[in-house]
């Protein structure tokens, strides 16, 4: 019995237990909703729903689903009742949007449309909740909004023409006031105009919206209308009456006064003086008045426009009651100008009492769209964190910003909400992470404090303090680039830096201390060289050596560096200055041969700014002649006493010191290592010479920053692998210490029995060298300059002469530089009656002087090119040039000719 227990129960179990058949009932549904219903836990099953959700189910399935799952899981049945309340949002918005289409439809349809009814509209569809943003409603959106700017800019043109009417009448009785043929003058243009404004005018009546213009327009222009016909229909009778009077004497005069006094004065009638009696003069109003009046209407003017422009509603509707109720007390002490500008702001006033609450909604309006966008943005253009956080603290402020100028709009406000809520999931996200990376950073900082801990306590006992320096840059570039963390833990991190970082540089600082004493110590005793009567060269040496061992051994903060090394450096710099004064001083004197020269030189100059040629050449030779009195210099030393000898070997030796002093820069750069500074200092010792002489080489052109336009003197050119010492004339480089030429030269064999060049007298100062060198250049390009105006001129001259027949024009030969025969041979021609074609003597000369021909000759200069190839024993046209002007001379003249001649010419007078 006991062993058919289990066995019976077990069968007998899903009769006893309709347990299954029940998990059975779901099953529909599960399916359906993808296994929402047997998933095990809540996030599942609302993950699944989610996606289910995304195939965008019936509301029928939508609602059983949401009865049967609200029982189990009222957090997975969120989704399907929002789903479910968007639908019933949407049935109920599409209800709205067709009741306020109708209502659009309506308006549209009506022949007069009211500006007020067509903002109320929309104001009233966007408090509604209508969506205005989709279609149809967008759309009639957009026609009821042309409609209405349809509508204001016929306003705008009935002002406009109003204001044309107005300057119609003015310029009517302008002429009224002018001669009346100015008028008869001006009456067609004027008849065109007044035209033309009636068909404008005619143009706006008939309008199709001209019915839903304002009430008070179409008077406007009725008035404007009628006013300028009654001026028009004035002014055409009084013009015809003045022009009838004027042809007929017996005609009556016209209605205005001063077409009658004219037309009285023509016929030669005295002006009748009309005796009428004058106007009783109106009163003038007390100026208080006046200024009390505009003064009130200002202060109640100001207080609209302001009300006005901060948008304010209702404080600007009072603001315009009283402005309307100081006018109407006021408005007949106020000038024009001021009238005009309160009914404007009363325009403005009434217009924003009806576009406010209009404009709140579409800002917020606006504001959706731009929430909603925030996570629908195009990829890679997507916001970041902080953008993110920011856009939408910007947003939110100009909601509430919004909401201060008009009535709350509910269902605005839970579009916004919940777009700014998805948008903030990102900011939520950035902040996690931020989160996550300040505690990182605030790890690797902590590790750098300590990693910088154990490293100072490795003492620094190689005295390599270049490296000691370099390694804590590069700690605190670490500590730089740790990453962001926040102002709380930076502050807390700071101050453990700060000690370790100065724990770590406390060996370095007592270096730089001791460095810094030395450093001063050195700068006292360049102090002291500087200030000293003889410039100790070896001395400064040594201390410059001593100052970069120095500094390459211990290193300072860079500025402190600069500014300890300018004050080494200062009066080292002070005394080699005042060194090359001095030198430069001595060598600034000028001989008496400077003197002349110099005098020569400005003589020269004063000659070039006078465009004189010959006196150009004349001062030239001068300047050559002082140049080539070297030699007589040289003489008169030689036979000047001792002890003027050696006053001038003396001047030489100080200037050949001075240029050997100033080829260092011994303040600026520092010797090599190993040298003696004594022997670098002491200048090598001359080699003796031959004879003394007073005189040293001439000036070269090995100076540093001159130009080396200086060719030597001309000699014979040597042979191929010919040395310069073994070349006749040339004096050998390499002088052996007992007089004799150098052994190769004694080898050539040849150049022996040639005399030495002669020798030169001492050289220019730079002063004189340089003036005048400056005064040939420029007298070189005078000269240039005034050979080609003599060259131009000449030219101008014979064809002057060619065109007038005139042989006594021709220049000389100076001027043409030509031949006596050759100019003869010209002035015959000049001389004779022009005879013979000139056709194949240009083309010759044009061959000779390698001119372009016109276009039209080309092909008979390649035919004569052609036979001039054949004449192999006749002159050409570059041998005959001479004569083949003289045949074009003896042509008559013709401009084109004479241009082609001038081309010639100018190049073959040249050569």
């Amino acid at each position: 019995m006991f062993s058919f227990f289990p066995r019976s129960k077990m069968s007998e179990a899903p009769e006893v237990n309709p347990a299954p058949a029940k998990t059975h009932e779901p099953q529909p549904l599960d399916a359906l909703t993808g296994g929402a219903f047997s998933a095990a836990t809540s996030g599942e099953r609302a993950a699944r729903i989610r996606d289910w959700l995304l195939t965008e189910p019936a509301p029928e399935q939508l609602q059983e689903v949401f009865k049967e799952l609200s029982r189990r899981d009222k957090g997975a049945a969120r989704a399907v009742r929002e789903r479910l309340d968007e639908i019933r949002r949407a049935k109920g918005q599409q209800a709205i949007a067709a009741e306020w289409a109708e209502k659009a439809q309506a308006l549209l349809a009506t022949p007069k449309l009211n500006i007020a009814d067509a903002m109320a509209w929309q104001r009233d569809a966007a408090k509604a909740g209508a969506p205005l943003s989709r279609e149809p409603l967008s759309l009639l959106k957009i026609q009821v909004a042309q409609r209405v700017q349809v509508i204001e800019d016929l306003q705008h043109r009935v002002q406009v023409q109003r204001e044309a009417a107005v300057l119609l009448a003015q310029r009517i009785e302008v002429l009224s006031t002018k001669p009346w043929r100015d008028a008869l003058a001006a009456l067609d243009a004027l008849r065109a105009d007044v035209a033309h404004w009636q068909e404008q005018a005619l143009q706006l009546s008939s309008d199709a919206s001209w019915a839903s213009v304002d009430l008070r327009f179409p008077p406007l222009l009725e008035a404007s209308r009628s006013q300028l016909l009654v001026v028009w229909e004035a002014f055409q009778p009084a013009l015809a009456q003045a022009a009838a009077a004027a042809e007929d004497a017996a005609a009556p005069l016209p209605p205005v006064p001063v077409w009658a006094d004219e037309l009285r004065a023509a016929r030669g009638l005295l002006a009748e003086a009309a005796a009428k009696p004058a106007r009783a003069a109106r009163p003038k109003p007390d100026p208080e008045v006046l200024a009390q009046a505009t003064e009130l209407v200002r202060a109640a003017l100001a207080t609209l426009e302001k009300a006005t422009a901060e948008g304010h509603g209702k404080a600007s509707a009072g603001a315009a009651a009283a402005l309307r109720a100081v006018l109407k007390a006021q408005g007949k002490h106020i000038d024009d100008k001021l009238e005009q500008q309160v009914h404007a702001a009363l325009v403005a006033a009434g217009e924003l009492e009806g576009w406010q609450r209009w404009s709140t909604d579409q800002v917020r309006e606006d504001l959706v769209a731009k929430a909603e966008a925030l996570l629908t943005r195009p990829e890679g253009q997507t916001l970041g964190g902080r953008k993110m956080q920011e856009t939408l603290r910007h947003l939110r402020d100009q909601w509430k910003q919004a909401d201060q100028g008009g009535a709350p709009n509910h269902a605005l406000w839970k579009r916004f909400d919940e777009a700014c809520n998805a948008a903030h999931k990102v900011v939520e996200l950035w902040l996690d992470n931020v989160r996550s990376e300040a505690a990182e950073h605030k790890a690797q900082r902590l590790a750098l404090i300590e990693e910088l801990k154990d490293w100072a306590q490795q003492p620094a006992a190689s005295g390599d303090w270049k490296a000691v320096h370099r390694a804590l840059q590069q700690f605190g570039e670490r500590w730089r680039e740790g990453g962001h963390v926040g102002e709380k833990i930076f502050a807390e991190l700071q101050p453990l830096w700060k000690q370790a970082l100065a724990l770590a540089a406390a060996p370095l600082e007592a270096a730089q201390k001791e460095s810094l004493a030395r450093r001063q110590a050195m700068i006292e005793e360049a102090n002291a060289l500087g200030a000293a009567a003889t410039l100790r060269i070896d001395a400064v040496k040594a201390l410059q050596q001593r100052w970069q061992a120095e500094a390459q051994t211990v290193p300072l903060e860079r500025k402190h560096e600069q500014k300890l090394w300018e004050a080494f450096r200062k009066p080292l710099d002070e005394a080699f200055q005042r060194k090359s004064t001095e030198r430069e001083r001595a060598v600034s004197e000028l001989s008496a041969r400077d003197r002349m020269v110099l005098d020569a030189a400005n003589a020269l100059q004063a000659a070039n700014a006078s465009a004189d040629a010959q006196q150009i050449r004349a001062a030239m030779q001068a300047l050559e002649a002082a140049l080539r009195g070297q030699a007589q210099a040289a003489q008169v030393l030689a036979s000047a006493p001792k002890d003027a000898q050696d006053q001038v070997q003396a001047q030489v030796q100080v200037q050949e010191e001075s240029a050997q002093d100033a080829t260092k820069s011994v303040a600026h750069q520092t010797p090599e290592e190993g040298a003696d500074p004594a022997s670098a200092a002491a200048p090598p010792a001359a080699a003796p010479k031959p004879a003394p002489r007073p005189v040293v080489a001439v000036r070269g052109d090995d100076r540093p920053g001159m130009k080396k336009d200086m060719l030597p003197a001309p000699g014979r050119g040597g042979r191929p692998g010919e040395r310069r010492a073994d070349r006749p004339g040339e004096r050998d480089r390499n002088p052996r210490a007992d007089g004799r030429r150098g052994e190769r030269s004694e080898r050539a064999g040849h150049g022996a029995d040639r005399p030495l060049p002669e020798e030169r007298g001492p050289r220019l100062g730079d002063t004189a060298f340089r003036a005048q060198r400056d005064a040939m250049e420029q007298a070189q390009l005078a000269l240039k300059k005034l050979a080609a105006l003599a060259h131009g001129e000449a030219l101008t001259q014979l064809l002057t002469a060619w065109q007038q027949r005139d042989a006594t024009q021709v220049p000389g030969t100076q001027e043409l530089g030509v031949p006596a025969a050759l100019r003869s041979a010209w002035t015959q021609a000049l001389s004779a009656p022009p005879r013979g074609d000139a056709s194949e003597a240009l083309l010759r000369l044009e061959i000779a002087a390698q001119t372009p021909t016109p276009a039209e000759h080309i092909d008979a200069r390649r035919m004569l090119q052609l036979q001039l190839l054949t004449r192999r024993n006749d002159p050409g046209p570059a041998q005959t040039w001479g004569q083949d002007t003289a045949l074009v001379l003896a042509s008559a003249n013709d401009a084109a000719n004479t241009h082609r001649l001038q081309r010639a010419l100018k190049a073959l007078l040249r050569k």
